[in-house]
């Protein structure tokens, strides 16, 4: 069947099929046991293919939509972002044995300084019926003899631009672990040949975590910026899975006092 609209045709032959079926429930129970095993292994068939077509749709239709850009954000907020990699498939899905600098689509890069990489990658289709984003990020760490993790996530121009003193940056991620760990968030803008950073660490509680970078609290010119990143740092991974099931990212101006 393709992809278009089904034909007059098609409908016409579903219509047909249908009222065969529906006529023959109602007369299975006058016909002779030849007949009614007949039909009864043509029904059997047909509930075949019609359980795996249910299967499919229901499995699908289920799942978060790829492409969802539904993002729970602050009043009067003038810019929302959710990262390619939790909005719909990125290629590869994964690495094994991933090597600093990997890069996971267009927006995340792993960093780390290990000298034997025992550390997966693998993007995830999240299943679960409270889950937005319909895809997640899973990290697997086994032994680690490096001194630092992290994900660095590049922001797009369109969160850079107009960024001001007064505004808060907000990172909204749902994070489930395999045991207990520190994850620090780092807030890089750049602004000509100087760089402001903002550390803050994410309370985690089960569920959802956010944390907010004040702007108001840095030097940053705000006719000169360049550019902004934030790094998500894992402090003591070793033997352990990290789930990223969503992160999303906004920003709004700060109450005027």
């Amino acid at each position: 069947m393709s992809k278009s609209e089904l034909s007059f045709l098609d409908r016409f032959a579903q219509g047909r099929a249908l009222r065969r079926w529906s006529q023959a429930a109602r007369m299975a129970r006058a016909l002779d046991l030849g007949t009614l095993r007949k039909l009864r292994s043509e029904a059997r068939k047909l509930r075949h293919e019609l359980d795996r077509v249910l299967h499919e749709a229901e499995g699908r239709l289920a799942l978060p939509m790829e492409g969802n850009d539904a993002i729970t954000a602050p009043p009067r907020s003038d810019w929302t972002w959710r990262p390619d990699l939790w909005r719909g498939p990125v290629f590869p899905q994964g690495f094994a044995a991933a090597e600093s600098r990997t890069r996971m689509g267009h927006d995340i890069t792993l960093f780390h300084d290990c000298k034997h990489s025992e550390l997966t990658l693998r993007q995830i289709r999240n299943t679960r019926e409270a889950d937005v984003a319909p895809y997640g990020l899973r990290m697997d760490v086994f032994r680690f003899d490096g001194s630092f993790l992290s994900l660095v996530l590049d922001l797009p121009d369109q969160g850079v631009r107009g960024l001001k003193l007064n505004h808060l940056v907000r990172l909204d991620m749902i994070v489930e672990l395999e045991r207990p760990l520190e994850i620090f968030c780092r807030l890089n803008v750049k602004h000509g040949p100087n760089t402001e950073q903002v550390v803050r660490e994410l309370p985690l509680g089960g569920g959802e975590s956010f944390v907010e970078f004040d702007l108001a609290y840095t030097k940053l010119n705000e006719k000169r910026v360049e550019k902004a990143w934030v790094d998500l740092i894992f402090e003591g991974p070793q033997m352990n899975q990290i789930v990223l099931r969503d992160l999303t990212m906004s920003r709004h101006p700060r109450a005027e006092i």
